[in-house]
């Protein structure tokens, strides 16, 4: 089962700490999930009473759903505990520290899981050197090819 990768994420943020967590989800969403029918371009992540919610992030209609099918962009809450729940709230009070996804894959279980994390913005000098390093890395892979 592939996993979903937010590559914009990599891109756009320096990741600080990583934590895995639940995302609780209705059925029709675990199956477009299974498809791959994910887009985590915009998703985020903030606190609303106590719980860590997920925003923006579009998983499509299941075609099979009827009338059983869920919105494509409603807010999702994230299942963690509370000692890592009290930990992102203090550290994302700080200047310039969001929550962002990075993955969603399935667990050994079957359950749908999402790997989260605190980041900082990056500086475009640091795309650059990203960009950078990405080219030095595929030209030498060429030449070894």
């Amino acid at each position: 089962m592939p996993s979903i990768i937010n590559k914009k994420a990599k891109f756009e943020y320096e990741f600080i700490d990583r934590y895995k967590a639940g995302i609780a989800l209705t059925g029709t969403e675990v199956k477009s999930v299974r498809a791959g029918n994910v887009n985590m371009g915009d998703a985020f992540c903030t606190f609303f009473k106590g719980n860590l919610i997920l925003r923006n992030l579009h998983i499509g209609v299941y075609k099979q759903g009827s009338y059983n099918n869920h919105e494509p962009m409603r807010e999702r809450v994230l299942l963690l505990k509370k000692p890592e729940l009290k930990k992102l709230l203090n550290k994302t009070k700080e200047k310039g520290l969001t929550i962002v996804p990075i993955e969603i894959f399935f667990s050994e279980t079957g359950y749908a899981k999402i790997e989260i994390a605190l980041a900082r913005g990056k500086k475009t000098y640091d795309k650059r050197d990203d960009l950078k390093q990405k080219d030095i890395k595929r030209n030498t892979d060429r030449e070894l090819a």
